[in-house]
C-alpha cells in the first residue's frame, strides 16, 4: 500500500473545546507505528484522533492519549489485502480469518464513547454496508462536533 491508496489520513484534536482537523503528512507506505508516532506530536485535552480511510475499502480510527493508542478498524477482512489492516489485527492480537467474508469491526468500539458517540452507535454505523468509509468517518466527526472541520480538511486534500 502506498500513500496514493489512502483516501485520506487526518488528525483531529480539541484544545479549549475547539476542534482542529489537519491532514497527516505521511511518507512512503503508511504503517501503524508511523501513524501512531505522527499523532503523538499533536496536542489535545482528550488525546488526538487519527481518521484513516483506505481505498474506499475500510477505515482505521486511532486515539492516542499519552503513551497509549486505542484502535478500531471497520472491517477485519481488509487484513487479507492491506498491510495496514494486518498490522492493526496484529496489534489487537486477533488472528486473520482468511475464509471469513463477513464485514465486522475489530478493536475498541468505545474508542470515542466519552467524546459523544457510544459503542452501540459506532457499531451500528459500521454495520451499515451502504456507507463508504469516508461517510462513516464523517458521521463520527459530526457526532463528536467537528463535522465542518472534517469536511474542510477533506476538501483541502481534494
Amino acid at each position: 500500500m502506498t500513500t496514493t491508496e489512502l483516501d485520506f489520513a487526518l488528525a483531529a484534536y480539541a484544545e479549549d473545546g475547539v476542534w482542529t482537523v489537519t491532514p497527516l503528512v505521511l511518507r512512503g507506505e503508511p504503517d501503524l507505528s508511523a501513524l501512531v508516532s505522527s499523532l503523538r506530536r499533536y496536542p489535545g485535552e482528550t488525546g488526538v484522533l487519527g481518521l484513516i480511510s483506505v481505498d474506499e475499502d475500510f477505515f482505521v480510527l486511532l486515539r492516542v492519549v499519552g503513551g497509549r493508542a486505542r484502535l478500531l478498524m471497520s472491517d477485519v477482512t481488509a487484513a487479507t489485502e492491506w498491510p495496514l489492516a494486518r498490522q492493526v489485527l496484529d496489534e489487537l492480537d486477533i488472528p486473520l480469518a482468511e475464509d471469513d467474508d463477513d464485514q465486522v469491526p475489530a478493536g475498541d468500539l468505545a474508542i470515542v464513547a466519552d467524546l459523544g458517540m457510544s459503542a452501540m452507535d459506532l457499531g451500528a454505523l459500521i454495520d451499515d454496508v451502504d456507507l463508504y468509509p469516508e461517510e462513516m468517518l464523517e458521521e463520527v466527526a459530526e457526532a463528536l462536533g467537528f463535522g465542518t472541520q472534517f469536511q474542510e480538511a477533506i476538501e483541502a486534500i481534494g
